[in-house]
């Protein structure tokens, strides 16, 4: 190769090599192990709420006093139900002594849903 030709392959290569890295993380197609731990781990609390919720809502019908519960749920703002339901003790899975705040925002989410 003639002297011409090489210093424009070197600055190719070393403008791609400084480059590339930027374009990849910056696009996202790169995953750090941080990035990767912290999707897993919401993943994996999405998926536990999402199992618990069902028996959360299950729970509710057997109150007594369910119809007069469901009334006051949907006059209650949206961001206070999960206490609403925590202090029913219907997020109080059985086994435990205390209600989970997520599940309890779920499950004051689907009972909202539910019609007379």
């Amino acid at each position: 190769m003639k002297k011409e030709e090489i210093r424009p392959f070197i600055w190719g290569a070393v403008v791609g090599a400084i480059g590339l890295p930027i374009v990849m993380f910056s696009a996202g197609w790169v995953v750090t192990s941080g990035s990767a731990r912290d999707s897993a781990s919401q993943m994996t609390a999405r998926a536990v709420v999402d199992s618990l919720a069902p028996i959360c809502v299950a729970q509710f019908p057997q109150d007594a006093n369910r119809e007069r519960w469901l009334k006051e749920l949907k006059t209650i703002d949206s961001w206070k139900r999960g206490d609403f339901v925590k202090d029913k003790g219907w997020a109080t899975m059985p086994g435990s002594t205390s209600a989970n705040g997520d599940i309890a925002d779920e499950c004051a989410r689907r009972i909202s849903l539910i019609e007379k």
